[in-house]
């Protein structure tokens, strides 16, 4: 069981936070981040052995790409192929995940022509990676169409609503901030996933983080 941080979004976000993961998707552009800091989150993915993944989302930095944004796909799938691009350039090791962020990795999931242009532009970009994603839904069924190797991911500082989807982040109780809860929602779903993830955001995010990967390891 592997713990996914998405990471590279913030200037608060520590060192101390990003060694708890195994692997850290790194925002490349579209929603946060850029060439200064994907190229401080790659290197330190090399000098500490963790998996540098890209991050890409819409291009919409003013809502932080989690707001469904209308384009082409042939765009959308120029613009994920710009991103992971990007920060493949000032990695010093392989790009070997991909996990697209916020409204991205929910639609992408549901519509298939979205899910194909994610993967149309992470292919065209990158020699070969692994897909981050939900567990079910339009993305996992075209990576297996293609033969692209798929983890689905769960949320352990996310409360999610009856039919497995996530509890809005407007609503009260999206966000579980509790280590304790977050480490035993870990331990609910981890015979269901392929990876935890915990946002670099969450507040008390490397409390969170500790616990999670305490709870993995046991």
């Amino acid at each position: 069981m592997l713990l996914n941080l998405d990471a590279g979004e913030h200037d608060f976000e520590t060192e101390e936070l990003w060694g708890l993961a195994d692997i850290l998707s790194i925002a490349c552009g579209g929603h946060a981040g850029d060439a200064a800091s994907m190229k401080r989150l790659a290197e330190f993915c090399a000098k500490h052995q963790k998996g540098v993944g890209a991050h890409p989302s819409y291009p919409d930095r003013d809502n932080f790409g989690r707001v469904s944004v209308t384009m082409p796909p042939e765009s959308l799938a120029i613009d994920v192929r710009t991103q992971c691009q990007d920060l493949a350039r000032v990695s010093p090791v392989r790009v070997g995940w991909v996990k697209p962020h916020g409204a991205l990795y929910h639609d992408a999931a549901k519509v298939r022509v979205l899910a194909e242009a994610v993967i149309d532009g992470a292919t065209s970009a990158l020699e070969s990676f692994v897909l981050i994603g939900p567990p079910t839904g339009k993305l996992a069924d075209v990576a297996g169409e293609r033969g692209i190797t798929y983890l689905r991911e769960g949320f352990a500082d996310r409360a999610t609503k009856p039919d497995g989807s996530l509890v809005p982040r407007s609503e009260p109780g999206a966000l579980i901030t509790d280590p304790a809860a977050a480490a035993a929602r870990a331990r609910e779903i981890m015979h269901h996933v392929d990876l935890i993830c915990v946002h670099s955001d969450t507040d008390g995010a490397i409390a969170i983080a500790r616990a999670v990967r305490e709870a993995i390891r046991a």
